[in-house]
Protein backbone atom coordinates (compact mmCIF):
# COMPACT_ATOMS: atom_id res chain seq x y z
CA UNK A 1 0.00 0.00 0.00
CA UNK A 2 0.80 3.50 -0.85
CA UNK A 3 3.12 5.57 2.32
CA UNK A 4 0.91 8.57 1.21
CA UNK A 5 -2.47 6.82 2.01
CA UNK A 6 -1.37 5.60 5.18
CA UNK A 7 0.18 8.86 6.40
CA UNK A 8 -2.96 9.88 7.83
CA UNK A 9 -3.61 6.77 9.57
CA UNK A 10 -0.30 7.04 10.71
CA UNK A 11 0.07 10.56 12.20
CA UNK A 12 -3.71 10.09 13.73
CA UNK A 13 -2.30 7.03 15.82
CA UNK A 14 0.89 8.71 16.51
CA UNK A 15 -1.14 11.53 17.91
CA UNK A 16 -3.58 9.59 20.21
CA UNK A 17 -0.88 7.59 21.55
CA UNK A 18 0.85 10.67 22.75
CA UNK A 19 -1.91 11.76 24.20
CA UNK A 20 -3.22 8.76 25.91
CA UNK A 21 0.63 8.67 27.44
CA UNK A 22 0.08 12.07 28.82
CA UNK A 23 -3.08 11.32 30.39
CA UNK A 24 -1.74 8.44 31.86
CA UNK A 25 0.99 10.89 33.41
CA UNK A 26 -2.01 12.58 34.65
CA UNK A 27 -2.92 9.27 36.50
CA UNK A 28 -0.16 8.26 38.06
CA UNK A 29 0.23 11.62 39.78
CA UNK A 30 -2.76 11.20 40.90
CA UNK A 31 -4.37 11.29 44.23
CA UNK A 32 -7.45 9.84 45.22
CA UNK A 33 -9.39 12.53 46.30
CA UNK A 34 -12.05 14.83 44.15
CA UNK A 35 -10.04 17.54 44.56
CA UNK A 36 -7.24 16.57 42.56
CA UNK A 37 -9.47 14.42 40.20
CA UNK A 38 -11.78 17.75 39.96
CA UNK A 39 -9.37 19.97 39.63
CA UNK A 40 -5.93 18.74 39.85
CA UNK A 41 -5.52 20.13 43.49
CA UNK A 42 -5.94 23.74 42.99
CA UNK A 43 -1.42 23.36 41.89
CA UNK A 44 -1.86 24.72 38.62
CA UNK A 45 0.85 27.25 37.84
CA UNK A 46 0.91 30.51 34.94
CA UNK A 47 1.90 28.38 31.66
CA UNK A 48 -0.08 25.04 32.61
CA UNK A 49 -3.36 27.46 33.14
CA UNK A 50 -2.81 29.94 30.24
CA UNK A 51 -2.50 26.82 27.73
CA UNK A 52 -5.30 24.80 29.40
CA UNK A 53 -7.75 27.95 28.88
CA UNK A 54 -6.87 28.95 25.34
CA UNK A 55 -6.50 24.89 24.80
CA UNK A 56 -9.98 24.77 25.74
CA UNK A 57 -11.38 27.98 24.90
CA UNK A 58 -10.50 27.65 21.12
CA UNK A 59 -12.39 23.91 19.87
CA UNK A 60 -13.77 22.65 16.75
CA UNK A 61 -15.43 26.02 16.45
CA UNK A 62 -12.16 28.05 16.04
CA UNK A 63 -10.68 25.78 12.69
CA UNK A 64 -13.89 25.06 10.97
CA UNK A 65 -16.81 27.45 12.54
CA UNK A 66 -13.82 31.12 12.02
CA UNK A 67 -12.59 29.14 8.47
CA UNK A 68 -16.70 28.99 7.77
CA UNK A 69 -17.61 31.97 8.38
CA UNK A 70 -14.81 34.13 6.35
CA UNK A 71 -15.81 32.22 3.40
CA UNK A 72 -19.22 33.77 4.62
CA UNK A 73 -18.68 37.15 5.98
CA UNK A 74 -15.26 37.68 4.75
CA UNK A 75 -12.81 39.75 6.84
CA UNK A 76 -14.66 41.70 9.37
CA UNK A 77 -15.39 38.52 11.46
CA UNK A 78 -11.93 38.66 12.05
CA UNK A 79 -11.85 42.01 14.16
CA UNK A 80 -15.55 41.01 15.76
CA UNK A 81 -13.65 37.40 17.44
CA UNK A 82 -9.89 38.70 17.93
CA UNK A 83 -12.03 41.95 19.97
CA UNK A 84 -14.22 40.32 21.37
CA UNK A 85 -12.50 36.75 23.13
CA UNK A 86 -9.39 39.12 24.14
CA UNK A 87 -12.14 41.18 25.48
CA UNK A 88 -13.41 38.20 27.37
CA UNK A 89 -9.98 37.72 28.94
CA UNK A 90 -10.88 41.06 31.61
CA UNK A 91 -13.66 38.52 32.73
CA UNK A 92 -11.06 35.80 33.65
CA UNK A 93 -9.10 38.43 35.79
CA UNK A 94 -12.84 39.98 37.50
CA UNK A 95 -14.04 36.71 37.73
CA UNK A 96 -11.89 34.44 38.20
CA UNK A 97 -10.10 36.00 41.06
CA UNK A 98 -12.91 36.08 43.28
CA UNK A 99 -13.71 32.62 41.98
CA UNK A 100 -10.41 31.54 42.99
CA UNK A 101 -10.36 33.10 46.87
CA UNK A 102 -13.56 31.56 47.38
CA UNK A 103 -13.42 28.47 46.24
CA UNK A 104 -9.93 27.96 47.70
CA UNK A 105 -11.27 29.48 50.73
CA UNK A 106 -13.96 27.32 51.14
CA UNK A 107 -13.13 24.37 49.36
CA UNK A 108 -16.21 24.68 46.31
CA UNK A 109 -14.94 22.33 43.15
CA UNK A 110 -18.42 23.54 41.05
CA UNK A 111 -20.08 26.95 40.00
CA UNK A 112 -23.02 25.62 41.75
CA UNK A 113 -21.48 25.34 44.63
CA UNK A 114 -20.43 28.87 44.77
CA UNK A 115 -23.78 30.23 44.37
CA UNK A 116 -25.33 27.86 46.50
CA UNK A 117 -22.95 29.07 49.43
CA UNK A 118 -23.85 32.81 48.32
CA UNK A 119 -27.39 32.48 48.46
CA UNK A 120 -28.11 30.03 50.38
CA UNK A 121 -30.60 28.63 48.23
CA UNK A 122 -31.64 25.30 47.07
CA UNK A 123 -33.93 26.23 44.15
CA UNK A 124 -31.88 28.99 42.62
CA UNK A 125 -28.55 26.57 42.53
CA UNK A 126 -30.48 24.09 40.83
CA UNK A 127 -32.05 26.24 38.38
CA UNK A 128 -28.43 27.40 37.65
CA UNK A 129 -26.65 24.02 37.39
CA UNK A 130 -29.36 22.87 34.82
CA UNK A 131 -29.26 26.15 32.31
CA UNK A 132 -25.20 25.48 32.77
CA UNK A 133 -25.73 21.59 31.85
CA UNK A 134 -28.36 22.06 28.99
CA UNK A 135 -26.63 25.18 27.04
CA UNK A 136 -22.96 23.42 27.18
CA UNK A 137 -24.34 20.13 25.71
CA UNK A 138 -24.79 21.36 21.91
CA UNK A 139 -20.92 23.46 22.41
CA UNK A 140 -20.13 20.17 23.35
CA UNK A 141 -21.94 18.39 20.68
CA UNK A 142 -19.35 20.82 17.91
CA UNK A 143 -16.75 18.78 19.02
CA UNK A 144 -17.74 15.49 17.69
CA UNK A 145 -18.98 17.29 14.44
CA UNK A 146 -15.66 18.91 14.16
CA UNK A 147 -13.84 15.32 14.65
CA UNK A 148 -15.91 13.51 11.93
CA UNK A 149 -15.41 15.98 9.26
CA UNK A 150 -12.06 16.34 10.05
CA UNK A 151 -11.30 12.62 9.42
CA UNK A 152 -14.26 11.82 6.70
CA UNK A 153 -11.83 14.58 4.73
CA UNK A 154 -8.57 13.59 5.58
CA UNK A 155 -9.09 9.53 4.94
CA UNK A 156 -11.04 10.49 1.67
CA UNK A 157 -13.96 9.24 3.10
CA UNK A 158 -12.51 5.50 4.28
CA UNK A 159 -13.55 6.77 7.49
CA UNK A 160 -17.19 7.93 7.70
CA UNK A 161 -18.45 10.85 9.40
CA UNK A 162 -19.94 9.66 12.06
CA UNK A 163 -17.89 6.76 12.70
CA UNK A 164 -14.97 9.08 12.93
CA UNK A 165 -16.80 11.15 15.28
CA UNK A 166 -17.47 8.78 17.69
CA UNK A 167 -13.90 6.92 17.62
CA UNK A 168 -12.46 10.67 18.90
CA UNK A 169 -14.95 10.55 21.78
CA UNK A 170 -14.33 7.06 22.90
CA UNK A 171 -10.46 8.10 22.93
CA UNK A 172 -10.99 11.53 24.76
CA UNK A 173 -13.55 9.40 27.20
CA UNK A 174 -10.27 7.15 27.94
CA UNK A 175 -7.93 9.67 29.07
CA UNK A 176 -10.73 11.87 31.08
CA UNK A 177 -11.89 8.98 33.24
CA UNK A 178 -8.48 7.26 34.26
CA UNK A 179 -6.45 10.85 34.57
CA UNK A 180 -9.17 13.58 35.75
CA UNK A 181 -8.08 17.35 35.55
CA UNK A 182 -4.29 16.88 36.23
CA UNK A 183 -4.82 14.14 32.58
CA UNK A 184 -6.94 17.49 30.64
CA UNK A 185 -3.99 20.17 31.70
CA UNK A 186 -1.03 18.00 31.00
CA UNK A 187 -2.75 17.22 27.29
CA UNK A 188 -4.33 20.90 26.85
CA UNK A 189 -0.61 22.11 27.22
CA UNK A 190 0.66 19.23 23.91
CA UNK A 191 -2.69 20.33 21.74
CA UNK A 192 -2.42 23.83 22.76
CA UNK A 193 0.72 24.19 21.50
CA UNK A 194 0.59 21.77 18.28
CA UNK A 195 -2.30 23.48 17.68
CA UNK A 196 -0.91 26.79 17.37
CA UNK A 197 2.28 25.95 15.39
CA UNK A 198 -0.14 23.73 13.20
CA UNK A 199 -2.35 26.67 12.54
CA UNK A 200 0.45 29.09 11.47
CA UNK A 201 1.78 26.45 9.33
CA UNK A 202 -1.44 25.72 7.52
CA UNK A 203 -2.05 29.13 6.82
CA UNK A 204 1.39 29.88 5.55
CA UNK A 205 1.50 26.66 3.52
CA UNK A 206 -2.19 27.63 1.73
CA UNK A 207 -0.69 31.09 1.16
CA UNK A 208 2.22 29.85 -0.64
CA UNK A 209 -0.05 27.67 -2.43
CA UNK A 210 -1.83 30.79 -3.79
CA UNK A 211 1.39 32.62 -4.78
CA UNK A 212 1.58 34.42 -1.22
CA UNK A 213 -0.74 36.34 1.44
CA UNK A 214 -1.22 39.65 -0.90
CA UNK A 215 -1.42 37.75 -4.11
CA UNK A 216 -3.85 35.48 -2.15
CA UNK A 217 -6.08 38.73 -0.56
CA UNK A 218 -5.76 40.43 -3.90
CA UNK A 219 -7.32 37.53 -6.12
CA UNK A 220 -10.56 37.51 -4.03
CA UNK A 221 -10.58 41.34 -3.68
CA UNK A 222 -11.17 40.98 -7.29
CA UNK A 223 -13.26 38.24 -7.26
CA UNK A 224 -15.52 39.58 -4.46
CA UNK A 225 -14.57 42.92 -3.16
CA UNK A 226 -17.67 42.68 -0.46
CA UNK A 227 -15.46 40.06 1.59
CA UNK A 228 -13.25 43.03 2.95
CA UNK A 229 -15.77 45.56 3.75
CA UNK A 230 -16.40 46.48 7.19
CA UNK A 231 -20.03 45.08 7.40
CA UNK A 232 -18.87 41.73 5.35
CA UNK A 233 -20.46 39.48 2.57
CA UNK A 234 -24.31 40.33 2.48
CA UNK A 235 -24.17 43.24 5.01
CA UNK A 236 -23.62 40.91 7.49
CA UNK A 237 -22.23 43.09 10.53
CA UNK A 238 -24.59 46.02 11.27
CA UNK A 239 -22.89 48.51 14.16
CA UNK A 240 -25.13 46.50 16.52
CA UNK A 241 -23.93 43.21 15.57
CA UNK A 242 -20.45 44.03 15.70
CA UNK A 243 -21.41 45.12 19.01
CA UNK A 244 -23.47 42.48 20.05
CA UNK A 245 -20.87 39.81 19.17
CA UNK A 246 -18.35 41.52 21.39
CA UNK A 247 -20.25 41.45 24.48
CA UNK A 248 -21.70 37.87 23.55
CA UNK A 249 -18.17 36.66 24.11
CA UNK A 250 -17.63 38.18 27.13
CA UNK A 251 -20.71 37.87 29.04
CA UNK A 252 -20.38 34.09 27.87
CA UNK A 253 -16.68 32.73 28.21
CA UNK A 254 -16.27 32.72 31.82
CA UNK A 255 -19.91 30.95 32.19
CA UNK A 256 -18.72 27.73 30.58
CA UNK A 257 -18.54 25.68 33.28
CA UNK A 258 -14.88 24.24 31.92
CA UNK A 259 -13.88 27.58 31.69
CA UNK A 260 -15.09 28.56 35.41
CA UNK A 261 -13.76 25.73 37.19
CA UNK A 262 -10.62 26.81 35.51
CA UNK A 263 -10.60 29.53 37.75
CA UNK A 264 -10.33 27.23 41.22
CA UNK A 265 -7.44 25.40 40.04
CA UNK A 266 -4.32 27.63 39.69
CA UNK A 267 -2.07 27.33 42.64
CA UNK A 268 -2.15 31.58 43.27
CA UNK A 269 -3.97 34.03 41.73
CA UNK A 270 -0.68 35.71 39.75
CA UNK A 271 -1.13 32.87 37.44
CA UNK A 272 -5.02 34.55 36.22
CA UNK A 273 -3.40 37.60 35.61
CA UNK A 274 -0.43 35.69 33.21
CA UNK A 275 -3.35 34.63 31.71
CA UNK A 276 -5.37 37.47 31.25
CA UNK A 277 -2.46 39.32 29.80
CA UNK A 278 -1.21 36.31 26.95
CA UNK A 279 -4.54 35.29 25.95
CA UNK A 280 -5.24 38.21 23.81
CA UNK A 281 -1.98 38.26 22.30
CA UNK A 282 -2.61 34.62 21.16
CA UNK A 283 -5.88 35.37 19.90
CA UNK A 284 -4.63 38.07 17.72
CA UNK A 285 -2.43 36.21 15.85
CA UNK A 286 -4.45 32.75 15.61
CA UNK A 287 -7.81 34.25 14.55
CA UNK A 288 -6.44 35.86 11.32
CA UNK A 289 -5.42 32.33 10.05
CA UNK A 290 -8.28 30.86 9.77
CA UNK A 291 -10.86 33.50 8.31
CA UNK A 292 -8.27 34.33 5.45
CA UNK A 293 -7.87 30.59 4.93
CA UNK A 294 -11.78 30.78 4.81
CA UNK A 295 -11.89 34.18 2.50
CA UNK A 296 -9.38 32.48 0.19
CA UNK A 297 -11.47 29.78 -0.22
CA UNK A 298 -13.80 31.05 -2.86
CA UNK A 299 -10.23 30.99 -5.54
CA UNK A 300 -11.07 26.95 -5.17
CA UNK A 301 -14.48 26.65 -3.83
CA UNK A 302 -16.12 29.22 -5.63
CA UNK A 303 -19.81 28.28 -4.71
CA UNK A 304 -20.34 26.30 -1.52
CA UNK A 305 -23.15 27.22 0.90
CA UNK A 306 -24.71 26.03 4.34
CA UNK A 307 -23.21 23.28 5.96
CA UNK A 308 -20.77 22.89 3.27
CA UNK A 309 -19.02 26.42 4.31
CA UNK A 310 -17.95 25.09 7.08
CA UNK A 311 -16.04 22.10 5.90
CA UNK A 312 -13.76 24.78 4.11
CA UNK A 313 -10.48 24.64 6.35
CA UNK A 314 -10.19 20.91 5.14
CA UNK A 315 -10.65 21.56 1.53
CA UNK A 316 -8.27 23.92 1.32
CA UNK A 317 -5.26 21.92 3.24
CA UNK A 318 -6.55 18.91 0.66
CA UNK A 319 -5.94 21.49 -2.46
CA UNK A 320 -3.20 23.03 -1.42
CA UNK A 321 -0.64 21.30 0.50
CA UNK A 322 0.72 17.76 0.79
CA UNK A 323 -1.21 14.82 1.43
CA UNK A 324 1.67 14.78 4.74
CA UNK A 325 1.28 18.65 5.40
CA UNK A 326 -2.88 18.11 5.54
CA UNK A 327 -2.53 15.16 7.95
CA UNK A 328 -0.34 16.88 10.17
CA UNK A 329 -2.17 19.97 11.01
CA UNK A 330 -5.69 18.11 11.26
CA UNK A 331 -4.16 16.41 14.10
CA UNK A 332 -3.90 19.94 15.17
CA UNK A 333 -7.44 20.86 14.50
CA UNK A 334 -8.27 17.52 16.14
CA UNK A 335 -6.19 18.73 19.52
CA UNK A 336 -8.40 21.50 19.65
CA UNK A 337 -11.83 19.63 19.62
CA UNK A 338 -10.18 16.73 21.85
CA UNK A 339 -8.98 19.74 24.42
CA UNK A 340 -12.25 21.45 24.51
CA UNK A 341 -14.19 18.14 24.71
CA UNK A 342 -12.22 16.84 27.65
CA UNK A 343 -12.64 20.08 29.20
CA UNK A 344 -16.58 19.70 29.12
CA UNK A 345 -16.64 16.58 30.13
CA UNK A 346 -14.68 16.54 32.99
CA UNK A 347 -16.71 19.83 34.07
CA UNK A 348 -20.17 18.56 33.63
CA UNK A 349 -19.23 15.64 35.23
CA UNK A 350 -17.82 17.01 38.21
CA UNK A 351 -21.18 19.16 38.48
CA UNK A 352 -23.86 16.10 38.24
CA UNK A 353 -21.85 13.93 40.79
CA UNK A 354 -20.56 16.68 43.39
CA UNK A 355 -24.47 18.97 42.79
CA UNK A 356 -26.75 16.11 42.32
CA UNK A 357 -25.35 12.59 43.06
CA UNK A 358 -23.70 13.40 46.55
CA UNK A 359 -26.63 15.83 47.82
CA UNK A 360 -29.52 14.05 46.82
CA UNK A 361 -28.67 10.57 46.53
CA UNK A 362 -25.54 9.68 48.95
CA UNK A 363 -24.48 12.27 51.17
CA UNK A 364 -21.80 10.20 52.81
CA UNK A 365 -20.50 9.35 49.27
CA UNK A 366 -16.27 8.53 49.64
CA UNK A 367 -14.28 10.42 47.53
CA UNK A 368 -13.49 7.47 45.83
CA UNK A 369 -17.10 6.86 45.33
CA UNK A 370 -17.29 9.90 43.92
CA UNK A 371 -14.07 9.62 40.92
CA UNK A 372 -16.08 6.29 39.77
CA UNK A 373 -19.44 8.38 40.12
CA UNK A 374 -17.64 11.37 37.71
CA UNK A 375 -16.39 8.70 35.43
CA UNK A 376 -19.63 6.88 34.59
CA UNK A 377 -21.50 10.89 33.91
CA UNK A 378 -17.81 11.30 31.64
CA UNK A 379 -19.45 7.86 29.89
CA UNK A 380 -23.11 9.11 29.77
CA UNK A 381 -22.45 12.89 28.73
CA UNK A 382 -20.01 11.51 25.79
CA UNK A 383 -22.96 9.61 24.34
CA UNK A 384 -26.00 11.92 24.77
CA UNK A 385 -23.06 14.57 22.76
CA UNK A 386 -22.53 11.77 19.71
CA UNK A 387 -26.53 10.85 19.83
CA UNK A 388 -26.94 15.09 19.16
CA UNK A 389 -23.94 15.01 16.46
CA UNK A 390 -25.51 12.28 14.74
CA UNK A 391 -27.71 14.46 12.39
CA UNK A 392 -24.94 17.56 12.51
CA UNK A 393 -27.07 21.70 11.99
CA UNK A 394 -26.74 23.60 9.12
CA UNK A 395 -24.07 26.05 10.39
CA UNK A 396 -21.87 25.63 13.05
CA UNK A 397 -21.75 29.06 14.11
CA UNK A 398 -25.47 29.06 14.75
CA UNK A 399 -25.51 26.47 16.55
CA UNK A 400 -22.43 28.08 18.99
CA UNK A 401 -24.48 31.39 19.35
CA UNK A 402 -27.47 29.75 20.08
CA UNK A 403 -26.14 27.52 23.19
CA UNK A 404 -23.60 31.17 24.05
CA UNK A 405 -26.85 32.98 24.15
CA UNK A 406 -28.14 30.87 26.60
CA UNK A 407 -25.19 30.64 28.98
CA UNK A 408 -24.73 33.93 29.35
CA UNK A 409 -28.32 34.83 30.93
CA UNK A 410 -26.02 33.46 34.15
CA UNK A 411 -23.63 36.22 33.70
CA UNK A 412 -25.22 39.19 35.47
CA UNK A 413 -26.03 36.21 38.60
CA UNK A 414 -22.23 35.25 38.87
CA UNK A 415 -21.31 38.84 39.25
CA UNK A 416 -24.03 39.62 41.57
CA UNK A 417 -22.83 37.01 43.51
CA UNK A 418 -19.41 37.95 43.72
CA UNK A 419 -19.56 41.43 43.72
CA UNK A 420 -22.85 42.33 45.71
CA UNK A 421 -24.14 41.62 49.16
CA UNK A 422 -27.95 42.34 49.55
CA UNK A 423 -28.69 40.30 46.71
CA UNK A 424 -32.34 38.50 46.93
CA UNK A 425 -31.79 34.65 45.31
CA UNK A 426 -35.56 35.35 44.32
CA UNK A 427 -34.84 38.05 42.06
CA UNK A 428 -31.47 35.51 40.68
CA UNK A 429 -33.93 32.90 40.32
CA UNK A 430 -36.38 35.22 38.33
CA UNK A 431 -33.36 36.62 36.73
CA UNK A 432 -32.74 33.35 35.15
CA UNK A 433 -35.98 31.95 33.83
CA UNK A 434 -36.80 35.35 32.34
CA UNK A 435 -33.79 35.63 30.38
CA UNK A 436 -34.00 31.92 29.34
CA UNK A 437 -37.75 32.47 28.41
CA UNK A 438 -37.32 35.22 26.10
CA UNK A 439 -34.10 33.17 24.26
CA UNK A 440 -37.19 30.70 23.80
CA UNK A 441 -39.62 33.00 22.49
CA UNK A 442 -37.16 34.56 20.33
CA UNK A 443 -36.57 30.82 19.28
CA UNK A 444 -39.94 29.94 18.74
CA UNK A 445 -40.61 33.09 16.84
CA UNK A 446 -43.61 33.92 19.81
CA UNK A 447 -41.65 37.19 20.78
CA UNK A 448 -41.17 38.49 17.41
CA UNK A 449 -37.30 39.28 16.17
CA UNK A 450 -38.06 42.61 16.41
CA UNK A 451 -38.18 42.54 19.84
CA UNK A 452 -33.99 42.91 19.83
CA UNK A 453 -34.15 46.21 18.08
CA UNK A 454 -31.32 44.75 15.53
CA UNK A 455 -29.04 43.65 18.26
CA UNK A 456 -28.50 40.32 18.62
CA UNK A 457 -30.52 38.34 21.59
CA UNK A 458 -27.64 38.34 23.98
CA UNK A 459 -27.77 42.42 24.32
CA UNK A 460 -31.95 42.70 25.11
CA UNK A 461 -31.94 39.41 27.25
CA UNK A 462 -28.77 39.90 29.65
CA UNK A 463 -30.19 43.82 29.75
CA UNK A 464 -33.05 42.42 31.42
CA UNK A 465 -31.75 39.77 33.29
CA UNK A 466 -29.47 42.72 35.22
CA UNK A 467 -32.79 44.93 35.54
CA UNK A 468 -34.78 42.39 37.27
CA UNK A 469 -31.70 41.51 39.82
CA UNK A 470 -31.53 45.46 40.54
CA UNK A 471 -35.15 46.09 40.65
CA UNK A 472 -35.65 42.53 42.64
CA UNK A 473 -32.94 43.19 45.51
CA UNK A 474 -34.59 47.14 45.71
CA UNK A 475 -37.99 45.54 46.35
CA UNK A 476 -37.28 42.72 48.34
CA UNK A 477 -33.38 43.43 50.03
CA UNK A 478 -31.92 40.41 51.84
CA UNK A 479 -29.60 40.91 54.49
CA UNK A 480 -26.96 38.28 53.04
CA UNK A 481 -24.64 36.02 56.26
CA UNK A 482 -21.33 35.14 55.59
Amino acid sequence: MNLELLFPYLTLAAYLLFTLWVGLIGYRSQKNTAEDYFLANRSLGAIILFFTLSATNFSAFTFLGFAGSGYRIGISYYPMMAWGTGFAALTFYFIGDRVWRLGKQKGFITPAELIADRFQSEPLKLIFLAVMVIFTLPYLTLQPIGAGYLLENLTDGQVPYFIGATFVTLAIVFYVCIGGMKSVALTDVFQGALMFVLMIVAFMAIAQGLGGISEANQAVYDLKPELFSRQGADNFFTQKKWFSYVCLWTFTLPMFPQMFMRFYTPKTTDSLKVATIFYPIITIILFICPVSIGMWGHLAFPELAGKAADEIFPLMLGEYTSKWLASLVMVGALSAFMSTLDSQLLALSSMMTRDVYTVYFRPQASLSEQTLVGRLFIIILALIGLSLAYQPPESILALATEAFTGLSVLFPTVIAALYFKNVSSLSCMLSIIFGEGILIGLQTGVIPSSFTLGFLPVIPIVAISSLIIILGTLLFPKSMHH
